[in-house]
């Protein structure tokens, strides 16, 4: 990674008013990188406008203020078309729940197999193929490539999503609390996986969590947020050991304390 290079995906001056809002601003001069090959963590506590400022830069929400530039092209400039494209190829987007990540009503295969579809794969034996091939990846049993997510726990569907979202190769995921509501034992196996598999790929990842110990574990960068604003960022040992800010002091203490 080469912190001088133009970055894969930026905002500038980025702000952003739900409709309806009276006036209220829910993000408000957000300036942020992300550089190929680099994993950010956004961390703040709920209400802080994480989710929100994850969605603007997926392209899923439209700016107030401000522009969200992906390989040095303004992605809101963008045709829909071309933003949904990215969105099937180039881009993945692990949602909280899995579910809203995936379509419950197919088979676990046809869920990964859709990805590889939209890149004009047809050939069944190949989608199948790839479709097992990535249920062992994340450690899901191949034999089960028929089933629906309906049949999968919590944790396996989240998996399945991760599969789904990988089998690309995409340039950047972004993820929403991908280990939020799982129980401990089964969070620490899926940012395990996580964690090898964007190291395996050299993936660039946004990765959205309340979880310091999330950030700690996958990311080269943590941004902290607090009411619609970064109040700290910069590499994530220094943010987590040597915080600056008073809110970010608070968030750490809150880990560390009893």
């Amino acid at each position: 990674m080469n912190l001088h290079d133009t970055p894969l995906l930026s905002a500038r001056a980025l702000g952003f008013a739900h409709p309806g809002a009276a006036g209220a601003w829910a993000l408000r001069d957000i300036d942020l990188d992300l550089h190929a090959g680099e994993v950010v963590a956004i961390v703040g506590e709920s209400g802080s406008g994480k989710s929100t400022l994850l969605n603007l830069l997926a392209g899923r929400l439209a700016p107030r203020t401000g522009r969200v530039d992906y390989r040095g092209a303004d992605l809101h400039a963008l045709p829909e078309a071309e933003r949904r494209r990215l969105a099937r190829t180039e881009w993945g987007f692990v949602e909280q729940n899995p579910a809203d990540g995936l379509r419950m009503n197919t088979s676990a295969g046809a869920n990964i197999g859709e990805r590889l579809m939209a890149l004009g794969e047809r050939r069944y034996d190949t989608l199948r193929a790839a479709g097992a091939d990535w249920m062992q990846r994340v450690e899901l049993d191949p034999a089960r490539i028929d089933d629906s997510p309906r049949a999968f726990s919590g944790g396996m569907r989240q998996r399945l999503q991760i599969a789904r979202n990988l089998v690309t190769h995409p340039r950047l995921v972004l993820m929403d609390e991908p280990t939020s509501g799982l129980d401990v034992s089964v969070q620490a196996r899926l940012l395990d996986l996580i964690r090898v598999l964007v190291a395996r790929l050299r993936l660039s990842a946004l990765i959205v969590t309340h979880d310091l110990g999330v950030a700690r574990l996958l990311a080269h960068r943590t941004v902290v947020m607090q009411a619609g604003r970064i109040v700290e960022q910069g590499l994530t040992d220094r943010v987590l050991d040597d915080p600056r800010h008073p809110y970010t002091q608070l968030l750490v203490a809150s880990v560390v304390t009893p």
